[in-house]
């Protein structure tokens, strides 16, 4: 499996357009009523990209951005599959420094947030329970984070579509 076929399947777990107030990844700024509201597309939040046109954001701009600050970030020319697209859909909705550390967690490596050639190692042997155990770490860290009440739904959902997507494509 490649970027592209991960990519598919992240975008489609991320939305068009949204300026939702009360979201704070909508802000310049990461916090509500502070700095702009400009908004979120494909993922994209104005929060990390303040300097960014957001509402005339393209697909095809999303998906380089997708592929330098995520995908590259995290190595993932240099992991399995299905790992790596948990680990490339975590770096998108949660960071790549703390998709990293949770791997790192999951895999029982020192959490670091760097892909090193241990946690490299340990990632290209991981285990279908280790794996498994990554997605929990995920879960374990929606439900501490800011808005769960209104958007955790949505990102267990995420989380569930993106382990079943995984899984298929990988026997497909």
């Amino acid at each position: 499996m490649t970027y592209d076929d991960a990519f598919r399947i992240i975008i489609s777990e991320e939305g068009g357009f949204s300026d939702i107030r009360t979201d704070p990844g909508n802000w310049t700024s990461g916090q509500v009523g502070k700095g702009q509201l400009k908004g979120t597309k494909f993922g994209i939040a104005s929060h990390v990209y303040p300097d960014l046109d957001i509402r005339n954001l393209t697909l095809e701009q999303a998906k380089e951005i997708y592929k330098r600050d995520y995908w590259n970030r995290v190595r993932g020319d240099d992991l399995p599959w299905p790992l790596v697209l948990y680990l490339f859909d975590s770096a998108v909705n949660q960071g790549p420094a703390t998709a990293i550390v949770m791997l790192q967690t999951a895999l029982g490596v020192r959490a670091d947030g760097v892909i090193g050639p241990i946690t490299l190692a340990a990632a290209k042997t991981a285990t279908s329970r280790q794996m498994a155990r990554y997605m929990a770490v995920r879960a374990q860290r929606y439900f501490g984070t800011r808005n769960f009440d209104i958007f955790g739904t949505g990102w267990l959902t995420r989380l569930f579509v993106v382990a079943q997507e995984g899984a298929h494509a990988q026997k497909g």
